[in-house]
């Protein structure tokens, strides 16, 4: 299976204008292919191809006084930007067959988006040097940060410029499938807010809240940004500051998740999750913390781990009424409120806790053989973090953890 390796790169001040030329070269290159299809469209006429563009927009641009320019770059970067397109206008096509998830049409990049990539592939010639440097063509050996070593030779690199200004050097690698050894326990996943996750076998895991954590941190430095003006230098700082900020709660948010992902493969032959509804709850007064959970990130990090190391995984459909029926004797009592944390069984008297029923259902609806004693344990409370922060709503008479009295 193919992977992407990341690592941290460091231009020197030349090699960032180096750079620079090449993400702006594939961005005109990008927008212009555009143009000529949304032309052809608008006359009725049929789309160009990616050969009729290239011929176009580089070989014979090239020799334009306009777009003589585009040859300072490696002609490799400015083919896969056309590929890009062509990428794009099939996944926006397959939305509206219903082929895969909708999604809008391209649209003409700016010079002010927040991430700028080029790609190279093998044609490009591009190599690591017996100094662990990665040369690229027309660019030169950049000095990378290596915190791991590549399972096999990479077929392509892509370089990113992020909004922090951090740059990163992606290989796509092929890695063989690693089989772990077999284990008899399986497990369901029930993903949440106040815990982020609870396995069926009764453990809890809390929810790190980074960026409820770093509110108080992001909230003045975008004070301080939106008092700079538009276009002048301390602008571009504070923005940078900004970016900074968020790559931080962002990147410690991933390596949770990894982490996690890692451990719950590891332990366990077969996991089941459920596949929620991640959209229409951002679309609620829970958005902020559904965002800053990131449950879709973390279910794909489990599903191409558990095809790596062999192991099996289940996505149950969001209908299931996980939260409704006993895990010990099936009975359905119904919806209940969010503030529900507990209830007993109408039928067999069982007194479940919401999070572990809920994650036994999850396993039973995939199929696996889990036991349901783990649902009678009682939760406890959960102390109120010191460096959360955020703003409650005028009339609230409860902390998170702390009961009302």
């Amino acid at each position: 299976m193919q992977l992407r390796y990341s690592f941290r790169l460091y231009p020197n001040g030349t090699q960032r204008s180096a750079l620079a030329r090449a993400f702006g070269c594939a961005r005109v290159v990008y927008n212009d292919a555009l143009r000529a299809r949304e032309t052809a469209r608008a006359g009725g006429e049929v789309f160009p191809t990616i050969g009729d563009l290239s011929k176009l927009l580089i070989t014979e641009a090239k020799k334009t006084e306009e777009r003589a320019w585009l040859g300072e770059v490696s002609a490799v970067v400015l083919q896969q930007s056309l590929r890009d397109l062509d990428a794009a206008y099939r996944n926006f096509f397959s939305g509206l067959k219903g082929e895969r998830p909708r999604m809008g049409a391209p649209r003409f990049k700016s010079r002010r988006d927040n991430r700028q990539a080029v790609r190279f592939t093998a044609n490009a010639r591009w190599k690591i040097t017996t100094g662990k440097d990665l040369w690229l063509p027309k660019i030169g050996n950049v000095r990378v940060k290596w915190s791991r070593a590549l399972p096999s030779t990479p077929s392509t690199v892509t370089v990113v410029k992020d909004a922090a200004g951090r740059y990163f050097a992606s290989f796509v690698v092929e890695t063989d499938l690693e089989t772990l050894p077999e284990t008899d326990a399986v497990v369901g996943v029930d993903l949440g807010l106040s815990h982020f996750a609870t396995l069926s076998d009764g453990t809890k895991i809390d929810s790190p809240r980074f960026l409820r954590r770093a509110e108080k941190k992001l909230k003045k430095a975008q004070r301080n940004l939106s008092r700079k003006a538009k276009g002048s230098n301390n602008r571009t700082k504070a923005r940078i500051k900004v970016a900074r900020a968020h790559g931080a709660v962002a990147d410690a948010r991933r390596e949770f998740h990894h982490q996690l992902s890692t451990k719950v493969i590891r332990e366990n032959q077969a996991v089941a999750v459920e596949d929620l509804a991640v959209k229409g709850l951002a679309r609620t007064r829970m958005a902020k913390s559904v965002h800053d959970a990131g449950w879709s990130a973390f279910v794909a990090m489990l599903e191409y781990k558990a095809a790596k190391y062999g192991r099996t995984f289940h996505r149950i459909g969001r209908f299931e009424p996980t939260s409704q029926v006993c895990s010990v004797c099936g009975a359905k009592d119904g919806p209940k409120p969010l503030n529900v944390r507990e209830w007993t069984c109408g039928a067999c008297g069982t007194v479940l806790d919401r999070d572990i029923n809920a994650a036994v259902n999850v396993a039973k609806a995939a199929g696996l053989a889990v036991s349901a004693c783990r649902a009678r344990v009682r939760p406890g409370l959960v102390p109120a973090q010191r460096e959360e922060t955020g703003t409650h709503r005028d009339g609230q008479t409860t902390v998170v953890g702390i009961p009302a009295p």
